[in-house]
């Protein structure tokens, strides 16, 4: 009763109330901006594999690996924008940078429409990699910036739902559009995918220009009072003034567990979400030739269904354990992935089975928020670490999947794709052994951060009872008692010398009490 009472008294505060104002801007300012653009991003990126299901393959003759070469080219430019995307945000004000990088994908999105030829496609998608590189990661980095820890998890499951949210909605999307557009002014559904897909970006960039607040140390936000500017500070914990990468703190950054700890997490982590990213689910259907072309595009949405689900659930649960271990989410994952592997590596099962195989996949998606955001708050205390891990992490993941779904799942092992499931077993089990061994190096860190502060604490209480053991023992006597006592050993000449000792510690102790 007495804890409903007190949090009854904290929520009618007016700092409390302060913060919940300040929140809802954020919220609605910078979060929505956010999911936004990563829902048209995935969009964006998703249209090539329903314009693949929907007649591109046969428009530009994509009999044998074609769209795994496209989206490795896709891969390559998203993972040579990821540094120089990183730097920018260093230099460049967000409000400007995301907004830019927007317009340039959707730009390339647009221009898809003409392509007449694989190689020429793949142009295309290079540069609209360039582009998105910066969203994901980015985007990560400005969230740790502006929540707290606790609420941190949470706003990152909202993002990485966004993007599945595009996902799924690509899906629909292709099937309106070919219902509706096909052949209209002599041009297929597939390639009106791309215009419609590209148009969307303009109004989100024109926000972006206008309304995006950069980070709370530098935000000139209208929106944002004098008050609220100090707020965002104040509530956040204290970290050291932003300096620029210089390559001694890179060197530093280079030389802790962090870097590598939380890169190889999500390296595996990202590959356990491979039933979905490579339309695995959609290229069964199409090969057996018993689904229509909507069911063939809506169908797998559920996937995506089933991931926005477990996203949210996880981040509630994630943020609720504030400060604890996360491999028990390693876990989860692990058996997911076990059971759907499993099942679709025996394959001679139901249609019904196979649909609960893929569709249960889908709770992978989990990961990408928990590991994110987990990141987030273990380089809390760095900020240049922060943006770098959060940008590695990222590159590695696709420098990691740029081969790995070249070996694993070519078009031409359509539908078994038995080297894939085999190597998702491997990747299950591998995020559960590597999110142990990072909540074990987090937990070595907090303990020696503990050590160092009661260390610390301790030379000062030391310190402080040196002084109150001279001023007490000085403060004895008094300056009379002082002259009379030194006087017969002592010349005359050396009394304003012990008198200045002694109002020296007098003052010492007086500031004490």
């Amino acid at each position: 009763m007495s804890g409903l009472l007190q949090r009854i008294k904290r929520a009618s505060s007016s700092s409390y109330v302060s913060e919940r104002k300040l929140v809802f801007k954020i919220d609605w300012f910078i979060l929505s901006y956010c999911c936004i653009s990563y829902f048209i991003n995935y969009l964006d990126r998703s249209s090539i594999n329903n314009a693949y299901l929907s007649g591109m393959k046969e428009d530009l003759h994509m009999y044998s690996n074609e769209l795994q070469q496209i989206n490795m080219v896709f891969t390559c430019g998203y993972i040579i924008g990821q540094l120089p995307g990183s730097y920018a945000l260093q230099i460049l004000p967000p409000r400007i940078w995301f907004p830019l990088m927007n317009l340039l994908w959707g730009i390339m999105t647009i221009f898809s429409f003409a392509a007449h030829s694989v190689k020429s496609m793949m142009i295309l998608r290079f540069f609209m990699a360039l582009a998105e590189a910066s969203t994901f990661a980015g985007t990560h980095y400005i969230l740790g910036a502006w929540y707290k820890d606790t609420e941190l998890c949470k706003r990152a499951g909202i993002f990485s739902m966004s993007g599945l949210v595009g996902t799924m909605f690509a899906g629909y999307l292709q099937t309106a559009v070919h219902h509706s557009l096909d052949g209209k002014r002599g041009l297929a559904g597939w390639r009106w995918l791309f215009i419609v897909d590209g148009l969307l970006t303009i109004p989100l960039a024109l926000y972006g220009f206008f309304l995006f607040p950069d980070v709370p140390e530098t935000t000139k936000a209208p929106y944002f009072s004098q008050q609220e500017r100090e707020l965002a500070l104040k509530r956040l914990p204290a970290k050291p003034a932003k300096k620029p990468l210089t390559l001694g703190s890179f060197k530093s950054i280079v030389c802790s567990w962090r870097i590598y700890g939380l890169c190889l997490l999500w390296m595996v982590s990202g590959e356990t979400q491979a039933i979905a990213v490579n339309v695995l689910m959609g290229q069964w259907m199409k090969w057996s030739n018993r689904f229509s072309v909507a069911q063939v595009n809506n169908y797998p949405t559920v996937i995506t269904a089933v991931g926005v689900i477990s996203t949210m659930v996880s981040s509630i649960i994630a943020d609720k354990l504030h400060g604890r271990a996360r491999w028990p989410f390693g876990f989860f994952l692990c058996a997911v992935v076990s059971t759907s592997a499993s099942i679709l590596l025996a394959w001679n099962v139901s249609d019904g089975v196979k649909f609960f195989a893929y569709f249960l996949s889908g709770a992978t998606y989990a990961g990408q928020a928990i590991w994110f955001s987990w990141a987030n708050d273990i380089c809390r205390d760095n900020d240049q670490e922060r943006g770098v891990v959060v940008f590695c992490m990222n590159m590695v993941q696709n420098i990691w999947h740029v081969w790995w779904a070249l070996v694993m799942y070519p078009n031409t092992d359509t539908p078994r794709f038995i080297k894939g499931y085999i190597g998702l077993l491997v990747m299950g089990g591998t995020v559960f052994i590597m999110s142990i061994i990072v909540s074990i190096l987090q937990k070595r860190d907090k303990r020696r951060k503990r050590e160092a502060q009661d260390q610390k604490e301790s030379v000062e209480m030391h310190s402080i009872s040196e002084i109150d053991s001279v001023s007490s023992s000085s403060l004895k006597l008094s300056q009379k008692d002082v002259i009379t006592s030194v006087a017969p050993t002592l010349k005359r000449q050396r009394v304003p010398k012990l008198l200045s000792s002694f109002i020296h510690y007098q003052k010492l102790w007086l500031s004490r009490i």
